[in-house]
């Protein structure tokens, strides 16, 4: 019979990579909605080209899964009951958002979800509030990197391409748009994808008692992270895609490739530095600069403001769900 504490490992392992699915089926949205919402390449090709790169961009790195397992809990904090908890939060509120075909920050919803299943299990204490600051930091400024990224670079491609005829730049943007949406979909998972890295980690990490393990993470757990993921982006959410490539604002393939190169960018300097980010909000944030080129009511916001407010709802309803079931794990653990 197997001892509890492997029974404990196993099902977070088996959630972690849970979490990878939902994360690639919500976010898959992320790296290719633009790329449909312009028609450069079909539903079905541009999922699995997002599948490929995700899994490249997740294989890359560790310094996200690095922050996430062991920045945001003291070690004392860390047990088995927060990580299933706050695995359990998030898996449970992304499937509802996806349903939904609203696109969320599961980021930020673990980080959320394990802050507060640290505090109750052990107080207030258990969570380094300095790191809590730095991603809450980036929650403000990555969509205003993204929204002002989107503009500037849309506004530079209209006057460098002022004296090309319309049809001659759609045509060689749809073939262009297809290397930005490779950049973003390895973006995303050099970021969001370190996460279930982190996540399986740090659970190790606990049951064996060695923190060498974040020095050299076994190969094993950053490929089956990675290939979570993107089986999650290859079954794809073509509900979040439809709102994020096709309702935010009209796209063509030369806008497309704005905002796809400009969200990239910000995602993958925050990777270099370690900090998790959320892809939807960065992607989300440059269409709707993009589209602000033209003029301000080119964007729906009413479509931007349900994207905004799921963004927002997204802590309150993670950092419950997750104190919530870490309180009822202190009865098991």
């Amino acid at each position: 019979m197997l001892e509890p504490s492997l029974v404990a490992l196993i099902v977070i392992i088996v959630l972690a990579l849970g979490f990878g699915l939902v994360n690639g089926f919500n976010d898959a949205a992320n790296a290719i909605a633009t790329v449909v919402g312009t028609r450069a390449l079909s539903p079905k090709k541009a999922v699995m080209l997002a599948a490929v790169f995700n899994l490249l961009g997740a294989a890359t790195g560790s310094a996200v899964a690095i922050t996430i397992g062991k920045g945001i809990l003291s070690p004392e904090a860390i047990s088995y009951q927060t990580i299933i908890a706050a695995l359990a939060a998030v898996i449970i509120w992304t499937t509802t958002a996806t349903i939904l075909g609203l696109p969320v920050s599961l980021t930020h919803g673990f980080v959320a979800a394990l802050a507060a299943a640290g505090i109750a299990a052990t107080g207030a204490w258990a969570v380094n509030w300095g790191v809590i600051a730095t991603v809450a930091s980036a929650v403000g400024i990555a969509p205003l990197l993204g929204f002002t990224g989107g503009f500037i670079v849309m506004i530079s491609l209209f006057w460098l391409l002022r004296r090309n005829s319309p049809s001659k730049i759609q045509a060689n943007f749809a073939k262009l748009q297809i290397l930005s949406a490779s950049f973003i979909a390895y973006s995303h998972g050099k970021n969001d994808g370190q996460m279930p890295i982190g996540i399986i980690t740090m659970a190790f990490v606990f049951y064996t008692g060695h923190e060498g393990l974040w020095d050299s993470i076994p190969f094993w757990i950053i490929l089956a992270s990675a290939l979570s993921i993107s089986t999650g982006t290859a079954l794809g959410g073509y509900r979040v895609i439809r709102t994020l490539g096709m309702r935010v604002t009209t796209l063509r393939p030369v806008n497309g490739f704005a905002a796809e190169f400009s969200a990239a960018s910000v995602i993958e300097a925050a990777s270099t530095l370690g900090i998790p980010v959320s892809t939807t909000h960065c992607i989300s944030s440059s269409i709707m600069g993009v589209g602000a080129t033209r003029r301000l009511s080119a964007v729906r916001w009413g479509v931007a403001g349900n994207i905004v407010a799921a963004w927002v709802i997204t802590f309150p309803i993670c950092g419950g769900l997750g104190h919530m079931f870490s309180w009822l794990l202190g009865y098991v653990f």
